[in-house]
């Protein structure tokens, strides 16, 4: 009998330690190892993302710095907000050369100015000179050189409507500047002879480097040619597919201040949802009062 009290006794023993160690199941709301934290965005995995969100007063936009054709970004950017009230303000005119390497971002004055890349494109330049001629608006076309060769009566298009045209090099060459002075001096040249050949005596007044990849090799040798360097102050990433309608409209929008150089694209990027798009900016323009340069 003795022996069974002891055992018993030790038995009970072992359950009170046993019911003092085991853990307690987690209170309503604590998360456990496997949950979502509730951060992700609906649809999509709870550990798509270890960053933390951008705290008050941060963002986590970059500034337009330039595109995929254009720039090594390869997202297309977030719809920006349209809560702002107004249009964005003028730069200053002694801002017109805060672009990379001091080269032109913006216009010097109140007007804004279109620029479209990548081209000529015998698909969307004329769609987009039809675009500009009902409007009235004079834009600034940057050609490929291997392209204006290959489509030259477009190039004659472009001239002979008032355009201004500019040199984006042979054929969109991101390492560019980096090369010899001689190979580059050799591109920019035989670009600018394809777009003076489509369209005698016209003038190629500026330079703009594929991909936004300035060097001040690049630089001085456009500037050597007769050539101003031009970039840009509004990048809606139009030379990505996955960028929509909505995205580029509503980038423009709330970018584009008096002063601004856009940079749009006729010419091997996303030229139907940026025609889309463009319709609602013209009109958003016009009821801001902008006028346009074509530089």
């Amino acid at each position: 009998m003795g022996r069974h009290r002891y055992g018993i006794a030790a038995a009970l023993l072992a359950l009170v330690v046993l019911a003092w160690l085991w853990p307690e199941a987690p209170p309503a709301g604590r998360l456990t190892l496997n949950e979502p934290t509730g951060t992700a965005s609906p649809g999509s995995p709870a550990d798509e993302s270890t960053e933390a969100p951008a705290t008050a007063g941060e963002t986590s936009a970059a500034p337009d710095t330039g595109p995929g054709t254009e720039s090594s970004a390869a997202t297309a950017p977030a719809s920006p907000s349209t809560d702002a009230p107004g249009s964005p303000a003028a730069e200053p005119p002694g801002n017109m050369y805060d672009g990379p390497l001091g080269t032109r971002n913006h216009t010097g004055d109140d007007s804004i100015a279109l620029t479209f890349d990548d081209g000529p494109s015998p698909e969307w330049t004329p769609k987009v000179l039809d675009m500009l001629r009902e409007r009235g608006i004079k834009a600034t076309f940057c050609l490929i050189g291997a392209y204006a060769e290959a489509y030259p009566e477009l190039v004659a298009d472009i001239a002979r409507e008032g355009h201004t045209l500019c040199n984006h090099s042979w054929f969109h060459e991101f390492d560019l500047g980096d090369r010899g002075e001689d190979e580059i001096r050799a591109n920019l040249q035989r670009t600018n002879d394809a777009i003076v050949k489509a369209a005698p005596g016209a003038d190629v007044a500026y330079f703009r480097h594929p991909g936004g990849q300035w060097t001040d090799r690049a630089i001085a040798i456009a500037a050597d040619l007769g050539m101003e360097s031009l970039h840009w102050a509004v990048d809606p990433s139009d030379w990505d597919n996955r960028t929509t309608e909505k995205q580029i409209r509503e980038h423009v929008l709330d970018r584009t201040g008096p002063g601004a150089i856009i940079l749009l694209h006729d010419g091997a990027s996303n030229q139907q949802d940026m025609c889309k798009a463009m319709g609602a900016v013209f009109e958003e323009f016009e009821r801001r009062g902008y006028t346009y340069t074509a530089l």
